[in-house]
């Protein structure tokens, strides 16, 4: 391993003594470095949004107390993340011992092998130097995870070659726990362990210490662990073990963002654009509203099951495809740039479809529907925060004032929104209705022509949602019409 900086002159085990390092367990040595970080107002745990004040708080305390950690919550919620970002809090370089397969420190060694090269070598043992990257381990628990796989088992092959007995150490194949000593382990989707594959770990936890086979090996391991899991009332695939989740020092709940305006941070920081997508596309933020709240409908939907939970992951993809559908656009008509419309938003219905799960009355409607449903609920939640309540607006005493919006339909017009339509055809049939533009610049002001033309769309489609007008779905368009009419001349819904 090739050593930089201040330890390239450390190779090996007398210059480590003369330099005065000492070792510290890697929960001492967290917490250390967490107490500095946090005498130095150093900002840890950087572009996670919405847990400063809740989890993040709870994790630095875990951390303080030298807790392995259980980060439990619904999918989407960054618990992967956030155990990730912990390797900012190791050294940045350790010392092992030169070829130890348990990443040994020097002066701690816990296996025969390196006590015995120590002790034939002595100050000459060759020391390398392992980075904080390489020192975090993470295993997705799956039901065919085995002790073997974990903790380690016998090697009849290495005991052949080597002409060993059984009952000699060296013939041991150690498993993934005891070749992350010294690390940061991370177990996700703990309950998917299954219950014996968990029981191996009590020893770990508690003792800090391994047995394979029945020998009279007990290895000091030395880990931090970190485990995820949602939440086990609802899992039909297992649950943690009761004496391992007692073993388990701080269990911390983590949430979905509390605000729209958290969630609309973390999807722009999350996504993933090209350079063209990004130096061409406009996304208004009304559109990234309306994204952010069709997440916000779902978690309160009663067509999904509540206990499986909506992905941040939703919202992250739908803002992907919605960038997408515009670049698509652009691309078929020949323009160099793209704003994003509200008819845009049924572009996403395919990263809506695969990020929830529906309880019966959901698979009954049908998972298309239930995307549309969702849609459909933002655009009524946000309409109210731009303009009048059209039911409300219905009585009034001053008028109803989308009045003459509502004339121009009943006079038996229509308007066509095309998906693919130029940005001049675009604005050209929302022009049509000129009272649009009215209502809009009563109760919007100082508005860019492209502002004002995506609140005209915007009112189109919040009075179709208020039953104002009729709105038509179809394959490549948007119809809006007065809404008796649609009643005698039904369209595709």
């Amino acid at each position: 391993m090739k050593k930089i900086n201040k330890y390239e002159s450390i190779v090996n085990l007398g210059q480590l003594k003369a330099s005065g390092y000492k070792p510290r367990s890697i929960k001492q040595e967290l917490r250390e470095n967490l107490i500095d970080a946090l005498k130095n107002k150093t900002v840890l745990f950087k572009n996670i949004k919405g847990y400063e004040e809740t989890v993040i708080p709870q994790l630095e305390t875990a951390i303080l107390s030298q807790h392995n950690i259980l980060l439990l919550g619904l999918r989407g919620q960054a618990k992967t993340k956030l155990s990730r970002m912990m390797i900012h809090l190791l050294d940045e370089y350790v010392p092992v011992i030169e070829g130890s397969e348990l990443n040994e420190d020097p002066l701690n060694p816990i296996s025969h092998a390196a006590r015995q090269l120590l002790a034939e070598a002595g100050d000459d043992t060759p020391i390398s130097w392992m980075s904080r990257n390489d020192r975090y381990v993470e295993k997705l628990a799956t039901p065919d995870v085995s002790v073997a796989d974990l903790i380690g088992d016998l090697d009849p092959i290495k005991a052949a070659n080597l002409k060993l007995s059984y009952a000699d150490e060296r013939v041991i194949h150690y498993g993934l726990v005891p070749r992350s000593h010294r690390s940061i382990f991370v177990i996700n989707e703990l309950p998917d362990l299954q219950a014996r594959i968990q029981v191996a770990l009590f020893n770990i936890l508690q003792e800090g210490d391994i047995q394979i086979r029945g020998f009279r090996v007990r290895l000091p391991i030395d880990l931090q662990f970190v485990f995820t899991a949602n939440p086990e009332d609802y899992t039909n695939r297992g649950s943690i073990v009761t004496p391992l989740k007692d073993r388990i020092g701080s269990q911390i709940l983590t949430h979905y963002p509390k605000s729209v305006e958290i969630s609309q941070s973390i999807t722009k920081q999350e996504a993933q654009l090209s350079d063209d997508q990004r130096s061409s596309i406009t996304v208004p933020p009304l559109i990234e509203k309306l994204l952010e709240q069709i997440s916000f409908e779902a978690r309160k939907s009663e067509y999904i099951d509540q206990k499986s939970g909506v992905s941040a992951r939703l919202t992250i993809s739908a803002y992907e495809n919605l960038v997408s559908v515009v670049q698509r656009r652009m691309l078929l008509n020949n323009e160099s740039s793209g704003i994003a419309r509200i008819n845009d938003l049924y572009g996403v219905i395919p990263a809506i479809t695969g990020k929830v799960e529906l309880v019966y009355e959901g698979e009954l409607e049908g998972i298309s529907n239930v995307a549309y449903t969702l849609i459909s609920k933002a655009i009524r939640h946000e309409f109210i925060n731009y303009f009048p309540d059209p039911e409300r607006a219905k009585k009034s005493k001053q008028g109803n004032a989308y009045a003459e919006v509502l004339d121009w339909f009943n006079e038996g017009n229509e308007i066509d929104l095309m998906h693919s339509s130029s940005e001049k055809e675009h604005i050209s049939q929302i022009e049509k209705i000129k009272a649009l533009t009215t209502v809009v610049n009563n109760y919007q002001k100082n508005l860019s022509k492209a502002d004002s033309v995506l609140l005209r769309e915007f009112m189109l489609h919040g009075l179709a949602e208020y039953s104002q007008i009729s709105k038509r779905r179809m394959e490549s368009t948007v119809l809006f019409s007065d809404l008796v009419g649609s009643i005698f001349n039904p369209g595709k819904e």
